[in-house]
């Protein structure tokens, strides 16, 4: 900026000041970048490059115990393979079926949400309940069901004969019914960990406008579906997107509950990733997999959001 002065000359004014904010701007920018660069350096090194490379092995029959030296290129012919690939088939439609926990889960959790929110006593009692199946130890969950899901001994087929069922199922021994009892588990242990972010959402939304449909005679019904269910849309829109990723990454309980049986009834993508990864030692259609898993999450996160636009509210 230039001002005139009395004796007609030019003066630049300000200058110091602009350069000092410039640098301050500068200072701050390299300040930001390193506060992000460890964050950064861990995405780029344990996420972003091993999907580069997986994509790169998915056109190769490489496998790791070969070495570089085993590595040959075959082009899209593990992707045709998939497409031919039974397992593959019902591993992926296994999956399908899984997404079904999300919003069983999520409504139950709601649903308890509102009860605990609504109640005076023993609040944190109940919280710390709900969320303990979330914090523990999956092998250890999976193992105290098998205890209850035994066919002969279990808990749930004694309760069952003794109010007349004379032929309970073989839950985890059974085909038909193997994957529910997955899905019942999945359900359980994941709960509490919803109820506790809607319990968080409930306590964000303002007393003032339950008051407010109070007086102009709203009952509660009316007052969940047309207060508490719109605002906590983006608690329900971001459960959706978690709970749906984790559906398709469900791995420790299979392993540990079923091995992917009987009969292959309860074997999911990321269980038939390792047994051909680790098990048939074949790297390149392992990788092939998993880009293909990369490729649905990608897709059904990118379908649900664009549907959040109509139905979440922010």
């Amino acid at each position: 900026m230039e001002v005139i002065t009395e004796e007609g000359t030019a003066k630049r004014s300000g200058s110091p000041g602009i350069s000092k904010m410039r640098k301050q701007s500068f200072y701050d920018n390299i300040a930001g970048y390193l506060f992000i660069a460890p964050m950064l350096i861990l995405t780029v090194t344990l996420v972003i490059i091993p999907i580069l490379l997986s994509g790169v092995i998915s056109f190769s029959n490489w496998n790791f115990v070969s070495g570089l030296d085993g590595f040959g290129f075959v082009g899209l012919d593990n992707y045709t393979r998939l497409v031919q690939d039974e397992s593959f088939h019902r591993s992926l439609y296994n999956n399908l079926i899984m997404i079904a926990v999300v919003p069983v889960a999520m409504f139950l959790a709601l649903v308890l949400a509102v009860l605990i929110n609504k109640a005076t006593y023993f609040k944190t009692f109940f919280k710390v309940i709900y969320f303990m199946p979330f914090i523990s130890s999956f092998v250890a969950i999976a193992l105290l069901w098998r205890v209850l899901y035994h066919p002969n001994n279990g808990p749930i087929n004694g309760f069952l004969r003794s109010i007349g069922v004379e032929h309970p199922p073989m839950w985890l021994a059974d085909p038909k019914f193997a994957l529910v009892s997955v899905m019942i588990i999945m359900v359980w242990t994941s709960l509490g960990f919803n109820m506790v972010i809607y319990l968080a959402g409930l306590q964000n939304i303002s007393r003032d406008l339950y008051e407010a449909a109070d007086v102009d005679g709203a009952s509660p019904l009316r007052q969940f579906f047309r207060i508490t269910l719109p605002l906590l849309s983006p608690t329900s829109f971001f459960l959706l997107i978690t709970g749906v990723v984790g559906s398709f990454k469900v791995f420790d309980l299979i392993m540990v509950l079923t091995g992917g049986g009987p009969a292959g009834s309860t074997s999911v993508i990321v269980y038939y990733l390792y047994e051909v990864a680790f098990v048939n030692l074949e790297s390149g259609y392992a990788s092939a997999m998993g880009i293909i898993l990369l490729i649905l999450i990608l897709l059904v996160t990118l379908f649900q959001w664009v549907g959040q636009k109509k139905w979440v509210n922010y």
